[in-house]
């Protein structure tokens, strides 16, 4: 995953070195921006939009610049956006930047954990490596490992983290470069790693094993009912919910393309989405465009009264995102 809905938003957490294998945490990929801001605005917050626009990490180092600090952070980016430099900001300007701050989250990810799996240093990392990396103080040590809990969850990851590994590597050779190791991390940003997503999401909610994910394994997923009392109307309508709209074929249960339907709806390009609300709120001439005044007019809906770290990003390279 966090509730940053789309990506991030979204996104499958990493594996930490010397103990924790790949989880996934959120459920929904690409989520409607409209449906996780709802959550924010109740609270009178542009935090969701801060996350688009910034990246999540960037958005969280927003907290300690004044007003006056952030805006004119905020007006160095903006000239960054203008991409033709001819002073407007265009919905296709703002759509390349939220990518550009979704792939750069990615590949940085990757780049900060490479040299703790990469144990030879040739440039790889290969399964035997990243496996010694994550499990290999339990596989050296399984008697001290003594609560069944853990035991199930470092059995059922270990499998689980080689079958993705290994649909990463697309020549086979069992050690993946830079670009099959980010595939492997962050199977949702990768075409050929969709797939795997699917069937991780249908195992972790398929308690009874039937390979498919009926209404109640869906609701305990999210919900747990502990107190037995009644259950809350949000819950109801996440009931609703997977009659009308998860459950495509009405057979009482979702298989896997009703799954991916779920977690990646098809034809929905969330960085145009919130790149058309960025616009649509800030442009007050309606022209389509944003002038930089207009964005630093709305400034607390692009980054608030929180600072970024994008001011020394400015004097970096990153030609490759």
């Amino acid at each position: 995953m966090d509730v940053y809905g789309f990506v991030c938003a979204a996104l499958l957490c990493t594996a930490g070195v010397h103990g924790k294998p790949t989880l996934r945490k959120e459920r929904v990929l690409y989520q409607d921006p409209e449906l996780a801001r709802q959550a924010y605005e109740d609270n009178k917050s542009f935090q969701y939009d801060h996350e688009a626009f910034l990246g999540k990490e960037e958005a969280k180092s927003f907290d300690q610049l004044t007003p006056e600090e952030s805006k004119d952070r905020l007006s160095k980016i903006v000239d960054r956006i203008d991409s033709d430099t001819n002073g407007y900001i265009t919905t296709a300007e703002l759509k390349a930047w939220i990518k550009r701050v979704q792939k750069r989250y990615v590949y940085e990810n990757v780049a900060k954990v490479w040299t703790d799996y990469d144990l030879n240093k040739n440039n790889k990392i290969s399964w035997d490596e990243y496996k010694q990396a994550t499990y290999g103080y339990y596989l050296a040590n399984p008697d001290e490992f003594e609560d069944a809990t853990d035991q199930f969850s470092f059995k059922k990851m270990l499998p689980r983290d080689e079958r993705r590994f290994k649909r990463a590597d697309l020549d086979g050779d069992l050690a993946a470069d830079r670009d099959e190791f980010t595939s492997f991390l962050h199977p949702e940003e990768f075409e050929h790693m969709k797939d795997v997503v699917v069937l991780e999401t249908l195992e972790d909610i398929d308690k009874n094993g039937d390979g498919h994910v009926d209404e109640d394994e869906y609701i305990a997923d999210m919900f747990a009912h502990e107190d037995g009392g009644p259950e809350p109307d949000w819950v109801k309508t996440e009931r609703e919910q997977f009659s009308d709209f998860r459950d495509l074929n009405k057979d009482g249960k979702m298989d896997q393309d009703e799954i991916r339907h779920w977690i990646m709806p098809q034809d929905y390009d969330h960085a145009q989405a919130e790149a058309r609300h960025l616009v649509y709120e800030s442009d007050q001439d309606k022209d389509q465009m944003l002038t930089k005044e207009e964005i630093l007019e709305n400034w607390n809906m692009f980054v608030g009264s929180q600072a970024t770290n994008y001011g020394e990003d400015l004097t970096k390279n990153h030609d490759e995102l």
